[in-house]
């Protein structure tokens, strides 16, 4: 803590006699009584030494020329610092009454005359040098009155943080428990399908209409069980920002009515009043992901809508936005959780959830794919049984016509190519290399690295489906050796990894990869991929 200072007095007088015997006079009680004396010889003076210091009084001698001791008076309690300064005015002649008047009009609180008295003097001073000295105390207690406020106030702040922080982590922990235990459901369903449906196929007597319903269930919940996976992979990416978008001009109606035909096609929007009213707008936008959020706001549509309900999506342009709206008529969404809903493992009405499946995380993966796109997306609802709306806001482009595709270059000779597939998993090796042979490709397999490259040197296929994650040299290693080798350096090779992220992608283009395809692949999609690294004519499915 800085040492207090003293209080300070001012002494005015223009005769320097004067002004030399009451400083004299009042340095030899300043030791005692713990104050200093500063000295001036002008009104002028006096205001220069007010403007430095602070006075617990000041001794003012009346007659002065130029600046009398009024007039400096009047100066010293017109600057707000120095206003309340008590000054004691000293004058040789016993004033009037109107003198007096005079003087305490400006600010004096006494009068001394002169020969000074020494111990009037003394008397005088000694009270105003308490009251000074009593001011500090009370204005050092007020400031660390202060100081401890304010640092009450931030502790206080800080407590009211951790509390909050701690409820936070209370309910996101609480949260995560329920998703988990929600993902155990979840993986459990689709598993004791599989599993049962496994065993039926196994069984004496069982018809072959029964092995056929098997096969579909099987089929039915394994797709079922990669749409999770997709889902929390999708989700782990967004958030960390490693999903990267394939970006083109596209027309967000088109590729709406497109993912309603299919919700039609499959019998996934029977029971439902689907209704459509598409303008057409222009985004550039990653036509996967943005199928992506379309289906995931029409799934939490049907999911929360009761059968007979009606869903209306519409698209339109609104300045510079393309919009997409998703209402229902559903069980609608409370005004606590409306703030949520976009959260990560936050769902609403868990017994109507429960019917349908899911795992609470497809809104939060649409708002980040939103982002990821500059845009955003909202939600509003009248409440319980007042259905809901989710709105999302796309940068709009203007339509430009896209630029005529190059003819692709031939990968192989007349009829079918020939497929190569690395993949050291027996039963992904068998179940694929089965599939292919189905559509017509003739298939040559092997079961790790080494072996993959050997096959393709001695076959020379036109196309080579490689696994990433393979024994003795990994995919990477395959594709570099493939293509520095003359004799393989053309086959087109499509690299199989269980890894989707940006840097995944990035590591397969870098190792000489033509394309790159996250399991479980699906058939369809591998049958487009191989046809556009090398056309041919169009398969039959044997």
């Amino acid at each position: 803590m800085p040492k207090t200072e003293k209080p300070k007095i001012l002494v005015v007088n223009d005769d320097a006699n004067s002004l030399f015997a009451l400083t004299s006079l009042l340095t030899q009680w300043a030791e005692q009584e713990s104050y200093e004396v500063l000295a001036a010889r002008s009104g002028q003076e006096a205001l220069r030494q007010v403007l430095m210091h602070d006075f617990a009084v000041i001794l003012l001698d009346v007659n002065m020329p130029g600046m009398d001791g009024f007039e400096t008076a009047e100066a010293i309690h017109q600057r707000a610092r120095s206003a309340d300064i008590p000054i004691i005015f000293i004058t040789a002649f016993l004033a009037d009454e109107l003198d007096r008047l005079k003087a305490y009009q400006r600010g004096a609180v006494d009068f001394l005359f002169t020969p000074v008295i020494p111990q009037i003097l003394y008397a005088k001073i000694s009270v105003f040098v308490a009251l000074a000295m009593k001011n500090e105390e009370l204005k050092k207690q007020a400031r660390q009155l202060s100081l401890r406020t304010t640092e009450l106030t931030a502790t206080n702040q800080k407590l009211t943080r951790e509390i909050e922080e701690r409820q936070s982590a209370e309910r996101q922990n609480h949260a995560k428990d329920e998703f988990l235990a929600m993902l155990g459901h979840e993986l459990r369903n689709p598993l004791s399908a599989i599993s049962s449906a496994a065993s039926l196929i196994g069984l004496p007597g069982v018809s072959a209409e029964g092995v056929t319903r098997a096969k579909k269930i099987i089929q039915r919940q394994s797709q079922h069980l990669g749409r999770i996976v997709d889902d929390l992979l999708d989700l782990s990416r967004a958030m960390s920002g490693k999903i990267l978008l394939n970006r083109a001009p596209l027309d967000l109606a088109a590729l709406v009515a497109a993912t309603l035909e299919t919700y039609r096609a499959t019998g996934r929007s029977a029971d439902y009043q689907l209704v459509q009213d598409l303008d057409q707008g222009w985004v550039d936008g990653d036509a996967t992901r943005l199928e992506q959020i379309t289906s995931n706001l029409i799934d939490n549509a049907l999911k929360y809508t009761p059968p007979g309900g009606r869903i209306e999506v519409r698209t339109w342009t609104e300045n510079d936005d393309v919009v997409l709206s998703v209402r229902d008529t559903g069980v609608g969404i409370a005004a606590d959780l409306l703030p949520h809903v976009f959260d990560v493992f936050v769902q609403g009405s868990s017994t109507l959830d429960r019917s349908q499946g899911g795992l609470g995380i497809g809104l939060s993966l649409v708002r980040r794919l939103a982002e990821l796109h500059g845009g955003a997306v909202t939600a509003g609802s009248k409440g319980p049984g007042g259905g809901s709306t989710f709105t999302l806001r796309l940068p709009r482009i203007e339509h430009q016509a896209a630029p005529a595709p190059h003819p692709a270059e031939s990968g192989g000779e007349q009829g079918m190519p020939r497929v190569l597939l690395i993949e050291d998993n027996d039963d992904g090796r068998e179940m694929m290399t089965m599939m292919l042979s189905c559509y017509g490709y003739e298939v040559q397999s092997a079961a790790d690295g080494h072996e993959g490259v050997a096959a393709a040197v001695r076959r020379r296929p036109d196309v080579a489906l490689v696994d990433i994650g393979l024994p003795g040299i990994d995919g990477y290693e395959v594709a570099r050796r493939l293509r520095a080798d003359p004799a393989t350096a053309g086959i087109r090779l499509i690299a199989l990894t269980g890894y989707g992220l940006a840097d995944d992608l990035r590591r397969v283009m870098e190792a000489g990869f033509d394309r790159h395809l996250v399991k479980p692949v699906d058939i369809d999609q591998l049958m487009e991929v191989i046809g556009a690294c090398v056309p041919v004519p169009m398969p039959v499915k044997q």
